[in-house]
C-alpha cells in the first residue's frame, strides 16, 4: 500500500524535541530511553549491565528496623446478656469472698490492737448506770456476728451486681442499635 496523501507537514516542536512529558536529553547523553536518577548510589562494583539491568541492592547494615504495628478499628455492636450475666456472677462471687476475708482480717487486727476492749469500756461507762453495766460492744461486735453480717452483705451484692450487669447489657444492646455501639482501635505488635 502506498501513501497517496503527498508530503505531510512536519511539526517543529515534535520532530526535533522531546514529546510532551519527556525531559530534554542532557548534553553528551544519547537520545536513548530515560532512566530516572537513583535514590541510592550503586554498591561498590555494581554497575549498569547490558540492557540496563541493575545489580541487586543490599540493605544497610546499620539500619534499625522498627516493628510494624497493625491496627484495626472495631465496633462492639452487641453484648450477649447471658455471657455478661455469667461473667458478672463469677466476678461478684470473687468480690464477695474478698469482702468476707478482708472483714475477718480487719477484725483480727483491730482485736489484737485492743480497739474493741477500749471502745467497749468507754461505751459501757457512758451508757451504764449504778445498777446496770451498759451496752456491751464486745459481745455485739464478736467475730461470728461480724462474719454473718458481712456474708449477708456479700450475698446481696452478688445478686444485685449480677442483675445490674445483665440489665446493663440489655440497655447497651438497645442503645447500640441506635448509635452503632462503642468503637475500639485494637493494635497488634508483630
Amino acid at each position: 500500500m502506498t501513501d497517496t496523501r503527498g508530503p505531510q507537514p512536519q511539526y517543529e516542536g515534535y520532530a526535533t524535541g522531546p514529546l510532551p512529558g519527556e525531559r530534554e536529553p542532557a548534553p553528551g547523553q544519547a537520545g536513548g530511553p530515560y532512566h530516572p536518577p537513583q535514590a541510592y548510589s550503586s554498591p561498590a562494583g555494581g554497575t549498569q549491565g547490558v540492557g540496563g539491568a541493575q545489580a541487586a541492592r543490599r540493605p544497610r547494615t546499620g539500619a534499625r528496623t522498627t516493628p510494624r504495628t497493625r491496627k484495626a478499628r472495631l465496633r462492639v455492636a452487641k453484648a450477649d446478656p447471658w455471657s455478661v450475666m455469667k461473667v458478672s456472677f463469677l466476678l461478684s462471687i470473687a468480690l464477695g469472698i474478698c469482702t468476707v476475708v478482708a472483714a475477718a482480717v480487719l477484725w483480727m487486727v483491730m482485736n489484737a490492737m485492743g480497739v474493741f476492749s477500749t471502745v467497749g469500756g468507754t461505751i459501757s461507762e457512758a451508757t451504764g448506770s449504778n445498777d446496770s453495766t451498759g451496752f456491751d460492744v464486745q459481745s455485739f461486735l464478736s467475730l461470728p456476728h461480724v462474719l454473718i453480717f458481712t456474708s449477708v452483705i456479700a450475698v446481696i451484692d452478688v445478686v444485685l451486681a449480677t442483675a445490674l450487669a445483665t440489665l446493663g447489657a440489655f440497655i447497651y444492646n438497645l442503645s447500640a442499635g441506635f448509635v452503632g455501639g462503642v468503637e475500639l482501635t485494637l493494635a497488634e505488635d508483630e
